[in-house]
């Protein structure tokens, strides 16, 4: 678990030289760095770059974290455009609740960020039904209980079912020590759970379609449509592709400290970087890292503002990228993982603001919307709009609320047209969206005061992610997801670590922040820094 002690303790390379440049934790400016050479170098303040620089410096190190933009978050930051604020992608956020990584850190570093439960979660709209999904899976099984055609012997079948499955995995998600590499502790504790795996183990391989199927609930749309819905926003695929354990857990999200981070999720992004800096990191925003060069054992990372010279190296961002700033060349060491990344989404935006009448009730609202329950779930059929809070002041001006509406965009398709056509197919899907949302939540639309669009082009420009692949990696059905190199953090060479939503848990802001903890724990695990700060 993580250290309740204030500060780390620390050799004589930590916060003083760090302090001794003269350059505070949110530095930004032209000013050149002479050669640094920490312990650790971090690339990319996205929350897998932020939780690995946070639990780098609480073990110890010499963490320096370079970020191109000039606020951290990544894909999941909030922006500021027009006089509004907006969620960069519609979404909610795990890991908030008590003892959580997220609310952990809040308590430990003093963060200040405000944490506000929703109940209900999300509002499904469908054209026949809604469903107001609720933060207890009690309640949430009683409303599918209410709906026509409801099964309620069999609905209970599928829910026990999933909870044994997504007990047994959040039990290593919200314990990063028993994932790989293990010791001799973290196996006798698997041994001792062994019981607990068995549901996990039966539906290994299998899509969570079959699940249904098995509790005799495969006719019954509402259940699909949700599942589907679900699973499109978490493992991103459909319930018929999704594999089953991920697809089980990731339909527990919304039990697990699942809400709404007031102001915006930049708030707990901004946190995290203050907590870095109290910790003895360095955080250097439009900070732009250039290239990585392999020398005499080390690290040459040449960054705008001058270089740094380190064993270690954790990389927060898509394998294309990494390989292509790398020198030498990876060798294909990422194959398996670009290659996943191409098989996922974009996304196509609106941000749009609307009048506070538009929303009953002052608390966060999110909506997902589905116009044609039989057609996939992408393109503008599908939607996820998530909605401030009345209170959120700084978010729009008084008597307005900002959206921030997302729908996912097959790269492939998108890759396949000729480049003038592009943008044609980005704007039909955007038009798609608004008639989604006139058919399923016309209220918004009604009361809209402002939009702005952006495209996986827009993503690709802002947050420097590739061609604008968002969203993580598919989590389609096959054994993959269990070979050891999947489920390890993963180096693509000596030193050099590849840490976010394209590998070791990854596809939430909470996953991404795990994976980067167990990264950080690895890495500690061998470093001469990490023996002489515990000593």
């Amino acid at each position: 678990g993580l250290p309740h002690r204030r500060h780390p303790v620390r050799g004589s390379r930590g916060p003083a030289r760090q302090r001794s440049r003269g350059l505070p934790f949110w530095s930004s400016g032209p000013r050149s760095l002479s050669m640094r050479n920490p312990d650790v170098v971090v690339i990319g303040a996205g929350f897998g770059g932020l939780a690995t620089a946070l639990r780098l410096a609480e073990l110890g190190a010499d963490v320096v974290l370079c970020e191109t933009l000039r606020y951290p978050g990544g894909c999941a930051s909030t922006f500021t455009r027009s006089g509004y604020q907006f969620e960069a992608g519609a979404t909610l956020f795990s890991g908030l609740g008590d003892g959580q990584l997220f609310s952990r850190w809040n308590e430990q570093w003093d963060l200040g960020v405000r944490f506000d439960p929703l109940d209900p979660l999300v509002e499904l709209r469908t054209k026949q039904w809604s469903l107001a999904i609720a933060a207890e899976r009690d309640s949430l099984v009683r409303r599918f209980g209410e709906l026509p055609g409801a099964d309620r012997e069999a609905l209970g079948d599928f829910f026990r079912t999933q909870r044994r499955v997504a007990d047994a995995l959040w039990k290593l998600f919200e314990d990063p020590s028993l994932l790989p590499p293990l010791n001799g502790g973290s196996i006798l504790r698997h041994l001792s759970r062994s019981i607990s795996y068995a549901p996990v183990l039966r539906w290994m391989g299998r899509p969570l379609s079959d699940v249904v199927s098995a509790s005799g609930l495969a006719g019954w749309e509402p259940l699909r449509t949700y599942l589907d819905a679900v699973s499109q926003i978490t493992v991103q695929a459909s319930a018929a592709e999704a594999e089953a354990p991920f697809a089980m857990a990731a339909v527990d999200y919304f039990f697990r400290g699942t809400g709404h981070v007031h102001g915006g999720i930049g708030n707990l992004a901004w946190g995290l970087t203050k907590a870095i800096e109290r910790a003895g990191g360095s955080v250097l925003l439009a900070n732009r890292v250039h290239g990585l060069r392999r020398e005499g054992g080390r690290w040459r990372v040449d960054t705008r503002r001058g270089e740094h010279r380190t064993e270690t190296v954790v990389a927060n961002v898509l394998p294309q990228s990494l390989g292509s700033m790398t020198q030498p060349q990876m060798n294909g060491e990422l194959h398996d993982v670009e290659e996943s990344v191409e098989s996922g989404w974009g996304a196509a935006m609106l941000y749009l603001a609307v009048g506070s009448d538009a929303v009953p009730g002052p608390e966060a609202r999110h909506l997902q919307l589905i116009d044609d329950e039989a057609a996939p779930f992408v393109e503008g059929n599908h939607v996820f709009c998530s909605i401030s809070a009345a209170d959120e002041r700084k978010r729009a001006p008084d008597g307005q609320r900002t959206v921030t509406v997302s729908t996912h965009v097959p790269m492939h398709k998108l890759r396949g047209l000729p480049a003038e056509d592009q943008g044609t197919y980005v704007a039909n899907i955007q038009a798609k969206m608004r008639e989604t949302i006139a058919r399923r939540a016309p209220e918004l639309l009604e009361h809209e005061t402002f939009q702005m669009t952006a495209s996986p082009r827009t993503f690709a420009r802002f947050t420097g992610r590739h061609l604008g692949y968002v969203g993580g990696v598919p989590r389609r059905v096959g054994l993959k997801h269990y070979r050891p190199r999947a489920l390890w953090p993963r180096q693509a060479m000596p030193g050099l670590y590849l840490v976010g939503d394209s590998v070791l848990l990854g596809q939430s802001t909470l996953a991404v922040a795990l994976g980067g903890v167990r990264t950080a724990e690895k890495i500690a695990a061998r470093d001469a820094w990490s023996r002489g700060a515990a000593e």
